[in-house]
């Protein structure tokens, strides 16, 4: 065989994943989609500032180095709007690398309580609510960053990822039956894809395609049946609650950040996941933590715009305008001020029902984030396009319910489904169980129970949420969004396989909060670069966007991860903290990962197997190039050869 003709062979083998020449190829592909991305203009580790203010760092060297304290920090003060998890990452984030006075630093929330989408409470009239639950892994950098500083509120003389870890050690998280059919039945027990050689190669195609070539498309312009009807995309599309007219964008941005948990996606062992609900595991010791060092909270407080003194050289915030008690109020800004601004939010104008009720509109729970984005984004255009989130509701919503109960015959069919003792205090579902036949799409989940701390020890809090929402139920004959809290409960009391004669009796022991979301997967609407600004905009001087719809490359949205990072590079960038923000994991540069994954995603079968437009691709030409070197013992040791 020719030469040529081997590096061909040698060049598709390896653009799947299997050798080194082709993940150079793509390396440079990912860097030349970093220069695209509209502000890393600086290599990792040269330790520069980027044009924001900050770089980026990894490894133990820059992990464990404490900066010195920023010269004029003393006479700065901070306004942060919105108390969700980046608000307030953004306020820790200041009092202890910034080192900024606590008591200059100010939260405004529009609601009564902090924590954004990270809840959990108790409500006297409805029951206990949970909108989600937050899915965490060990390479959330910036998040753990963040929380070796936050004190324990359940362990002495510990951080909350001391108790974090140890938890997790103890009790590793996995699950025994990751989705059913039939009523309860296990579907899904081998771990297995199903994915053919075409589907492959779609994911594959969309895993290399430049950053640009993908705006405003959506996956069912990359992807067809090949891949939707593969348990893959079952497993995809539950857990990160995709649809097939979301950003291809972003689908290949999770594919890249995640190829590492590609093995863990079955069964999710790649997961971790908090004792509590993350209101009281999270949200609670890191208010705490910014209370004891002065920090102010405004809560009922509606920032409604944000006014910007704009030239050709700078960008400067120059007053807050605000709503307090039905008051409007205004506060002036210097550029001693600096605002950290959440643009938009995925739980915003959440509709609440309860056991005899479907979820309402009610205006008092619209936040109003969105619309201050709106007029904010009237001033620049550098500020984003908000109307590419918010503007279809009809494809960015979802509903969750958070179920309740002590009835052990309810319990007794859980622990059938998950093979875990429900009231133990550790791992039950691991994660979801998704249930292959519902109209609705149904997903539940229990975690670690009790979920909240004052819980009785006798009780289980499920968590259901369904992406088709409008289709009919297959046991209520209702679409998921008309239904009370009860008629949810007979839905997933009917899918977990309870006896039609016992279903409408067992849902009366029940208590449902049921929660539609309208924005809950805004942020992954098809887009293009600028429609979420960076998090500091090009001659910003005293601001910066934080949270989930503002722009930092290479990582995802939708995680707690997300809203901490954007949060550190705010804080980093305008405080000229002398610190290097955590880079994204590198495993999509990680030839032992892409190796994994490729397997992994062939049900175990090597990609040198696959049949490209149904030519098998020829591997001796390529064992023969690689016999006896390093090579060929990498891609043994992988299952490739």
């Amino acid at each position: 065989m020719k030469k040529s003709t081997i590096m061909k062979v040698g060049g598709l083998a390896l653009g799947v994943g299997a050798c080194s020449i082709a993940c150079k190829k793509y390396m440079d592909r990912q860097k030349e989609n970093e220069k695209l991305s509209s502000y890393r203009n600086t290599e990792l580790n040269d330790h520069k500032p980027n044009r924001q203010g900050f770089y980026y760092s990894n490894g133990n060297y820059e992990a464990f180095a404490r900066p010195k304290k920023p010269s004029d920090i003393d006479n700065k003060y901070a306004h942060i709007i919105g108390g969700g998890l980046a608000g307030l990452a953004s306020a820790a984030f200041l009092v202890r690398d910034a080192q900024m006075p606590g008591d200059h630093i100010t939260i405004y929330e529009s609601g009564k309580l902090d924590g954004g989408a990270c809840d959990g409470i108790y409500d006297s009239t409805r029951g206990y609510v949970m909108r989600g639950g937050r899915e965490m892994e060990d390479h959330y950098e910036c998040l753990w960053d963040l929380f070796r500083s936050v004190p324990s509120l359940e362990v002495d003389n510990a951080s909350v990822l001391d108790e974090f870890y140890w938890l997790n050690k103890e009790d590793p998280n996995y699950s025994n039956c990751r989705a059913t059919i039939n009523r309860g039945e296990d579907a899904r027990t081998d771990g297995k894809f199903n994915l053919s050689d075409k589907g492959c190669l779609e994911i594959l195609q969309l895993f290399l395609m430049k950053d640009e070539d993908l705006y405003d498309k959506r996956i069912d312009e990359i992807f067809d049946d090949e891949v939707f009807n593969s348990t893959f995309w079952l497993y995809w599309r539950t857990m990160f609650a995709f649809e097939t007219w979301h950003s291809a964008l972003e689908m290949k941005r999770y594919f890249q950040r995640f190829i590492h948990h590609i093995g863990g996606l079955p069964d999710f062992s790649a997961l971790k996941f908090t004792r509590y609900n993350q209101y009281e595991s999270l949200i609670l010791p890191l208010k705490k933590y910014l209370l004891e060092h002065g920090v102010k909270f405004s809560n009922e407080t509606k920032v409604t715009n944000v006014i910007f003194d704009i030239t050709s050289e700078k960008k400067v915030a120059k007053k807050l305008i605000y709503e307090k008690q039905e008051t409007s109020e205004e506060k002036l800004l210097s550029e001693n001020d600096l605002v950290f601004i959440c643009n938009g939010s995925c739980t915003d104008s959440t509709w609440y029902g309860d056991q005899n009720h479907a979820p309402v509109y009610n205006e008092q729970d619209n936040s109003g984030c969105w619309d201050l984005w709106k007029n904010i984004a009237k001033q620049d255009e550098s500020f984003g396009h908000p109307e590419k989130f918010c503007s279809n509701i009809e494809q960015t919503k979802w509903e969750s319910a958070t179920l309740t109960t002590s009835d052990s015959e309810i319990i007794a069919q859980i622990r059938k489904i998950c093979k875990r003792e429900p009231i133990s205090g550790k791992v039950v579902t691991g994660g979801i169980v998704s249930v292959e036949d519902s109209n609705w799409l149904l997903s539940w989940t229990l975690n670690r129970q009790q979920q909240f701390k004052d819980q009785p020890k006798d009780e289980v809090s499920v968590w259901i949420y369904g992406l088709f929402t409008e289709e009919p139920g297959n046991y209520v004959n209702k679409a998921m969004e008309k239904c009370s809290g009860e008629e949810i409960a007979k839905e997933w009391l009917y899918h977990i396989g309870i006896s039609d004669n016992r279903i409408d009796e067992l849902a009366k022991k029940t208590q449902v909060v049921p929660t539609m979301m309208p924005y809950i997967t805004a942020f992954f609407m098809p887009r293009r670069a600028g429609d979420r600004p960076d998090v500091i905009v090009e001659r910003a001087q005293n601001f910066a966007f934080i949270g989930q719809f503002s722009e930092t490359p290479r990582d995802t949205i939708f995680t707690t991860e997300y809203s901490v990072r954007t949060a550190m590079e705010a804080v980093y960038g305008l405080c000229h903290v002398d610190r290097g923000v955590p880079e994204v994991w590198g495993s999509v540069y990680d030839i032992r990962d892409l190796l994994d994954a490729s397997v992994k995603l062939r049900d175990g079968k090597s990609p040198l197997d696959m049949k490209i437009k149904g030519i098998k691709i020829p591997k001796k030409p390529l064992l023969k190039l690689i016999k006896n070197t390093d090579i060929e013992v990498l891609l043994k040791k992988h299952h490739i050869i």
